[in-house]
């Protein structure tokens, strides 16, 4: 199993403070069966800034720790961006980097209230320079919540997009789940991941989300989403159906089967 989110290397963000907890994360990573995490620290979100050649260097300081332990997990080159303005451009002088770096794929971060005027016409000059812009979490975006058919129009427009397993189990909020299905459902999400900071609170539940989708939406769909995350390290085209809009009015269909 592949997690291509994660806040993993010690001390660059709220995630690990310190390679012990890094250690700690690695060991219950494998636990739960994956083998492989994209380390992707917060950039230039007003709190933390980490630029593509820290993000490097701090990925392979990891690395040699996790074989010193013997821990089978693989850390991987990543960045969570908060969307802006020059965005692309950094993009092009290594400021902001794609996933495993080889790849063409990059996580957006939204603001957790609004949609910023600006992101359609970003993402699309991101798709036109070669990028295919991931938008993270977008189960948590509350302007995204409130009017659901501006995720269909970004989606229907080429962008992909990545929940989380806790929103999908409910540890964050029903409301949240609500909104993670509803977009299962529709064709709106193409992958899932941790967004792991730690052990306790904000912890990996891979294993618990991929059990859910097999559950709720069958093997096809469970197995679309796992493999989604190895087409992307590997720079390949992810499986992706039509998205459709949601219906806001219409009955949740998990609770309904």
């Amino acid at each position: 199993m592949i997690d291509i989110h994660c806040h993993i290397l010690p001390g660059l963000d709220d995630g690990a403070k310190s390679v012990t907890e890094s250690i700690m994360m690695a060991n219950e990573a494998a636990k739960q069966g994956i083998t492989k995490i994209v380390a992707t620290p917060h950039h230039n979100n007003e709190s933390f800034m980490n630029y593509g050649t820290d993000i490097t260097g701090a990925v392979d300081y990891l690395n040699g720790q996790l074989q010193k332990e013997n821990i089978p997990v693989e850390i991987l080159e990543g960045q969570e961006t908060r969307v802006y303005g020059d965005m692309l451009e950094d993009l092009k002088n290594g400021q902001v980097i794609a996933i495993n770096k080889e790849s063409d794929y990059v996580f957006v971060e939204l603001p957790t209230y609004q949609v910023p005027k600006y992101t359609t016409q970003l993402l699309f000059d991101m798709q036109i320079a070669g990028y295919k812009p991931v938008i993270v979490h977008p189960e948590r975006n509350h302007e995204l919540q409130d009017d659901p058919d501006k995720l269909y129009r970004i989606v229907k427009n080429g962008a992909l997009t990545q929940i989380t397993a806790a929103s999908l189990l409910g540890f964050a909020g029903k409301k949240f789940q609500r909104f993670a299905n509803q977009m299962i459902e529709s064709n709106l999400t193409h992958f899932i991941a941790s967004d792991a900071h730690n052990v306790k609170k904000r912890g990996f539940f891979m294993r618990e989300a991929s059990r859910y989708l097999k559950k709720h939406y069958g093997n096809t769909t469970e197995y679309t989403f796992m493999e989604n995350s190895e087409l992307m390290i590997i720079g390949q085209t992810v499986h992706q159906e039509p998205p459709e809009r949601i219906i806001t009015k219409k009955k949740w269909g998990v609770f309904n089967k």
